[in-house]
């Protein structure tokens, strides 16, 4: 369990990068090209709605955020504690759920953490032997992995308003 400072600091950082992003929220545009959306796969979760008010879609896109709030938090903590194995695995927990989202770049960022918590460069081709310089990378993969969700997060926080 995420001990209370270090989910207050997740929760801080998070709301740090939100806050000096744009307070505009643009709306859901499924014409829209994106580096950081696959519309076409988010489009298929807003199939799934049986009706204009997007309960479950939304329930969805909530229940990732606290997902993905829940998993920097643990993210953080194995840094901390230099647990390349569990960082692996908390990588590949999440690039899963944002893929079924279409969150490309959040997917991303996952497979690097992934790679990099299995010894592996950000790639997964070559091997890293050294664990400092993996950490090094799943703490940058990480800061900029959030970045890309509080983007988002933004966008969706738009959409269902």
């Amino acid at each position: 369990m995420p001990s209370k400072d270090t989910d207050t600091t997740a929760r801080k950082e998070t709301a740090a990068v939100e806050k000096s992003e744009s307070s505009e929220r643009a709306p859901f545009d499924r014409n829209e090209k994106s580096d950081r959306i696959d519309f076409g796969t988010f489009e298929q979760i807003l199939e799934m709605d049986d009706d204009d008010d997007r309960e479950f879609s939304r329930a969805i896109v909530w229940g990732f955020m606290d997902q993905a709030q829940e998993t920097f938090t643990a993210m953080r903590e194995s840094i901390e504690k230099e647990d390349l194995e569990r960082l692996s695995s908390l990588g590949h927990f999440l690039k899963g759920s944002s893929a079924t989202l279409g969150l490309t770049t959040v997917k991303e960022y996952c497979e690097k953490i992934q790679h990099l918590g299995s010894g592996r460069d950000e790639t997964g081709h070559a091997d890293i032997d050294n664990p400092k310089v993996s950490l090094a990378g799943i703490k940058s993969a990480l800061d900029e992995m959030k970045k890309e969700y509080a983007h988002v997060h933004r966008y969706f926080t738009g959409y269902y308003n």
